[in-house]
């Protein structure tokens, strides 16, 4: 299950912290969002040193389709509702300014970068994309709407985003790690105000901002709650057709579509972690049904963070923790988003106010279904009297037959089949009766 992008792409490599250092500030984390964070605050003139628990770029970077846009989904008629114009503009904005950034930075990085229009369509709904068209009118940001997509099944239509973007995320993300002070297999134990202490020395900063992903930090700002994670799978087919753009559906439950090089990334099959989906095989079974001349030369899935509104959690951990910064919550739009938390945290760090603050603040109010849906997963689950259990919170497991993993369906962690950590925010690996694995 290795991606196309890790079979076209070597990273550096760096050695792990032996020792106690200062730096004005530290990111844990060493995927997309980490290393551009990293980037932007030394490029700004502070002293600043990257944390990794394993390699850098070792989760979603890797597994990402890596489109690079401002139009993430059929959302902004609904941030528009949820938030006023202000605060939806302000998202609007930022994610258009990062475009523009990781534009400018792919001009000296050879990574592939190619501009494209971006479609996200709709199965069924014209009445959505009106409604879509109409907010991005009243923001400022006019899109069209297209007809007749190049897609092998009928839609109502989708709102097109020109000079969008796509790249390769590893030869771009390789670049940026260059120079940078990295620390790989160096696993944050412990955060302190002014402090993170790991296996084996002790990092002194005044900031530290935490791009782990999933925050790993329990006590505090309850992302455990107001977060959930979802499983997302890619099929690279050789001899797919060329669609000249990008496209989504807008509902987030359909099919991604993309080219590069001479493959069609085809994308699909999500669901929650630790619930049932299609997986590979409803993306197998498309492939033979509408491109049967293609053929599948790599798969691989993705695991992304998603808030219960729509937009990133990007800014102070909790306001009981100065000097502590959150970037989590993509909601499968990683490589824009990545891009939009580094400008904000450098914004914070610096003492420079931003319009998008208030709009991705971790603490913004969030009073919605889906908190409850949260909540009733995470009771259940912790009062199912099963094994194994999650290491993270102690929620019962749930068996991935298709990637052969232990998955949680409280906060998303991932276990492999011998107990190995895949994925957080469980910060260790399983001890349980192997016996009892596949009960």
């Amino acid at each position: 299950m290795e991606s196309i992008w890790e079979k076209t792409a070597q990273l550096p490599t760096f050695e792990p912290l032996r020792r106690d250092i200062r730096a004005d500030a530290l990111v844990i984390g060493g995927g997309l969002a980490g290393l551009l964070c990293a980037h932007e605050l030394t490029r700004n003139g502070l002293r600043c040193v990257v944390a990794e628990a394993g390699r850098i770029c070792s989760g979603v970077t890797k597994n990402t389709t890596a489109k690079i846009t401002a139009q993430h989904g059929l959302v902004f008629h609904k941030l528009l509702k949820r938030f006023g114009a202000e605060r939806a503009r302000a998202c609007l904005d930022a994610n258009t300014a990062a475009l523009d950034r990781l534009r400018a930075l792919c001009q000296d990085i050879p990574c592939d970068f190619e501009e494209m229009p971006n479609y996200v369509y709709s199965l069924d709904s014209p009445r959505e994309l009106e409604l879509e068209l109409a907010a991005l009118d009243k923001l400022g940001r006019p899109a069209s709407l297209a007809k007749d997509l190049p897609l092998p099944f009928p839609t109502a239509g989708a709102v097109r985003f020109d000079r969008q973007a796509q790249f390769h995320p590893l030869k771009f993300a390789a670049a940026i790690a260059h120079g940078l002070p990295i620390f790989e297999h160096t696993r944050v134990l412990e955060v302190e105000t002014g402090r993170a202490i790991t296996e084996h020395g002790t990092v002194r900063a005044e900031h530290i901002v935490v791009a782990t992903h999933f925050p790993f930090l329990n006590k505090f700002g309850a992302y455990w709650l107001k977060q959930y994670q979802s499983r997302s799978y890619v099929l690279a087919l050789e001899g797919g057709p060329e669609l000249g753009g990008m496209y989504v559906d807008g509902s987030g439950k359909g099919l991604s579509f993309r080219n590069y090089d001479n493959l069609l990334l085809l994308g699909g099959g999500g669901h929650r972690t630790g619930k049932p989906g299609s997986g590979w095989a409803g993306l197998e079974d498309f492939a033979r049904r509408h491109y049967p001349d293609a053929r599948p030369t790599a798969r691989w899935a993705a695991q992304d963070c998603m808030t219960l509104d729509g937009a990133p959690y990007i800014g102070l951990y909790s306001p009981r923790l100065p000097g502590l910064y959150a970037v989590t919550g993509f909601n499968k739009w990683g490589m824009t988003s990545s891009m939009a938390a580094a400008a904000l945290v450098t914004d914070l760090v610096l003492g420079r106010d931003s319009p998008c603050r208030a709009a991705f603040s971790p603490s913004r109010s969030i009073l919605r279904p889906q908190l409850a849906v949260n909540a009733g997963e995470s009771a259940f689950n912790l009062l199912t009297p099963t094994r194994p259990r999650c290491p993270h919170m102690g929620c019962a497991l749930k068996y991935n037959p298709q990637e052969h993993s232990w998955d949680c369906p409280c906060h998303g962690s991932r276990f492999a089949a011998d107990g190995r950590l895949l994925d957080g925010p469980a910060t260790g690996g399983l001890v349980h009766d192997r016996a009892k694995r596949r009960k």
